[in-house]
């Protein structure tokens, strides 16, 4: 209780350790694998099963019926609450559940080696879901296991190492996997790229458990009630709701402009080997480069400043794929796009992340982070439609788009990237009430402060 009672004043005088010190830790070590462990499935969904069904003459709209097989980011709220209550008989509460995602997704995810797009793409979309939801599940143990780990003057830095080793990890189905696909058959391409998820599962035996002197929910009713009661109580029903609005917005458009991209690339004129390459690798040490500097920032000016640096630079990237689609089969063009996107994007995505950590209470994090971290996925489970619609448009031979949407003419892909332009501002704008630029925003200590007269 002095704790919170004292949090404000000793707010002002408190230190931060050195940057050095905060960078070479092992904490941080940590975030990069889980990060890692946690990207290789998504980009898996997102880039390498793309660029699969494109180079097997699957249409873009089927494509983008695809983006379905994320829809279990935006609902694993629902079952977060069972990963809170119960504990695996082995390796612990956070690493028990890990283990078993990470088990899960290896095998399914090898399964596509022996399907065929033109044969079973009923049974390659079941597949993407399964391999959805224990992607999601491994997400909502990663998430909880990170917000324990680290100090809370730690998140923005932790964070920011966390979503950059998740883009990294994209470079091993969306770069090497798109190498290897044209000179190896397909299946081996998905068994070589699967075959990574062993860096989680080896890294799950090594790590130990957070000692968080928190006990799980005595009942899953709490584990289910309680989260969302806190969390709307604690600043009251606006504050909460303008919260999850903005976590909605802040990646809307850019979620929508890179929901296609790989086929984007391909359609521009790049062959499968470019784009692994240098799209991939450029995008690699522009997202190196640019998550150091800005967990540095975050670290130094705090989140709600990064927020809006971060969000600036993200809209703006959106800008060089327009470009890009007007210049063409461009090497340069490509490669300056690729280094923008991926540093605003990944700059942006590790703010979010830190500022949704910071919104949530240690006492009920696996449940308030999936919580809030679905509405930031819920655009990726349906931007994918909307961008394949928004480019070709819907003719009398799509089939069911035809039947629900009518004749719709697509506005090609230069118009398309302005309209995510725009779709990008309303998350800017709701900055200026749950991220003000001269404000901290410190729910993290009103948070303890409620977890400790709580308990």
């Amino acid at each position: 209780m002095s704790e919170c009672m004292g949090g404000s004043m000793r707010k002002g005088t408190d230190k931060k350790p050195s940057v050095w010190k905060a960078l070479l830790n092992k904490r941080m070590l940590i975030c990069l694998f889980n990060g890692f462990t946690a990207g290789l499935p998504l980009y898996f969904l997102a880039q390498l099963i793309p660029a699969w069904l494109r180079s097997e003459s699957v249409d873009l709209k089927t494509i983008g019926f695809f983006g379905l097989v994320l829809l279990p980011f935006s609902f694993k709220y629902l079952w977060a609450p069972f990963l809170d209550r119960y504990v695996p008989p082995f390796l612990g509460r956070r690493r028990g559940w890990m283990m078993v995602s990470q088990i899960a997704l290896l095998g399914f995810m090898i399964s596509l080696a022996v399907l065929n797009p033109q044969e079973d793409i009923t049974i390659i979309l079941y597949v993407g879901l399964a391999i959805g939801f224990f992607s999601a599940t491994q997400d909502i143990v990663l998430d909880a296991y990170r917000r324990e780990l680290l100090p809370d003057n730690e998140l923005g830095l932790g964070n920011s190492f966390y979503a950059n080793a998740y883009r990294v990890s994209g470079f091993v189905p969306g770069g090497l996997g798109l190498i290897l696909a044209d000179y190896i058959p397909w299946s081996m391409v998905f068994v070589v790229v699967s075959l990574f998820m062993f860096v989680g599962i080896i890294h799950t035996f090594v790590i130990s458990e957070v000692d968080t002197r928190v006990a799980p929910p005595k009942s899953l009713q709490e584990a289910v009630v309680e989260p969302f009661k806190e969390f709307f109580l604690r600043d009251g029903l606006k504050s909460g709701l303008l919260i999850l609005l903005f976590i909605f917005f802040y990646k809307f458009g850019d979620t929508v402009a890179t929901a296609l991209i790989t086929p984007f690339y391909l359609d521009v004129g790049f062959s499968k080997t470019i784009i692994g390459t240098v799209a991939k690798v450029v995008g690699l040490w522009s997202m190196l480069f640019g998550g150091f500097v800005g967990g540095l920032l975050m670290y130094r000016m705090g989140i709600n400043k990064a927020l809006w640096v971060f969000g600036v630079v993200q809209l703006m990237s959106i800008f060089g794929f327009a470009l890009l689609s007007e210049v063409g089969a461009n090497v340069w063009v490509l490669g300056g796009v690729v280094a923008f996107e991926y540093l605003g994007v990944g700059l942006g995505s590790a703010a979010l992340m830190a500022f949704i950590a910071k919104s949530t209470n240690k006492k009920f994090t696996g449940t308030q982070l999936a919580l809030l971290s679905s509405l930031f996925a819920v655009p990726k489970s349906f931007s994918g439609i909307l961008a394949g619609i928004l480019v070709e448009g819907i003719q009398q031979k799509d089939g069911i788009f035809y039947s629900l949407f009518g004749n719709v003419s697509g506005i090609g892909y230069t118009n398309f990237f302005f309209v995510c332009a725009v779709l990008a501002v309303p998350g800017m704008i709701l900055l200026f009430w749950v991220a003000p630029w001269n404000a901290d925003g410190d729910r993290t200590l009103q948070t303890q402060c409620t977890a400790g007269q709580e308990s």
